[in-house]
């Protein structure tokens, strides 16, 4: 019986090829925070797909302005082309640039920053590519340090959905995506996250595309203010038919 080896060169450049498809683990560091910041940042700018914390859930992250990187997260996710992914940005005052306003600042600064996405009609200035079978852009501006200075480093949105593969379970620890890893550059381990059913659906997306009134299109962890700031203080319709299911 043979053995058969395979030349020298053959295993090395495997092995660079396997060690180039594991993502760079790096445990958040407030005293580590700023370098940490800019290797995010750069890693995006590469074009790159990267796994943040946020308030709720664990997410992918690529730059929503680049074409390649939407792409790349729908291949890690096996999601269908036609569901839309959100945007992150770092203030509540950069929402004007990406999306029609239909509703007061006040009420946007009510909401956010916190566990909500706003879907608002998107603007020229957005990425065609993104989204391409809707005129709609969910906006999120997350209750998290990180997540904010990230997209204020780069100077641009971030295209954002959920850890996971597409129909998977919402992720609040960087081993339950695990099988992810080695398809992004960089996981940032936030720790593992408020672990509570609700945090776990992601958060409450809300249609703020039609003047006058709301329709809760999933309700996540922050349903019961937004809806109470929505119709008792800003007197808002709710013209919710239909919720969307958690993980989509």
């Amino acid at each position: 019986m043979s053995t058969f080896f395979l030349p020298t060169r053959i295993l090395l450049r495997s092995c660079t090829e396997i060690s180039r498809k594991m993502a760079k683990i790096i445990k958040l560091d407030d005293d580590m925070l700023e370098k940490q910041l800019s290797m995010a940042a750069k890693s995006l700018q590469a074009g790159n797909i990267i796994a943040v914390p946020t308030d709720t859930i664990y997410g992918l992250a690529g730059l929503a302005q680049s074409t390649e990187a939407v792409e790349q997260i729908y291949a890690i996710k096996g999601r269908n082309s036609s569901k839309p992914v959100a945007i992150s940005v770092a203030e509540v005052s950069d929402i004007p640039r990406w999306a029609r306003m239909t509703v007061p600042m006040e009420l946007l600064q009510d909401l956010l920053p916190g566990p909500v996405t706003v879907v608002m009609q998107r603007t020229a200035a957005l990425n065609t590519n993104l989204n391409p079978s809707t005129d709609l852009v969910g906006i999120r501006v997350p209750q998290h340090k990180f997540m904010r200075q990230l997209a204020e480093t780069c100077m641009e949105p971030i295209a954002l959905t959920s850890a996971n593969t597409s129909a998977a379970g919402n992720t609040i620890d960087i081993q339950e995506f695990e099988n992810l890893w080695p398809q992004l550059d960089l996981v940032l381990d936030g720790g593992r996250l408020e672990s509570t059913q609700a945090v776990r659906e992601g958060s409450t997306v809300v249609d703020l595309s039609v003047e006058g009134q709301f329709r809760v299109l999933r309700v996540g962890c922050g349903y019961k203010s937004t809806v109470e700031i929505l119709g008792s203080k800003y007197d808002l319709k709710d013209a919710t038919e239909y919720i969307l299911p958690a993980h989509n």
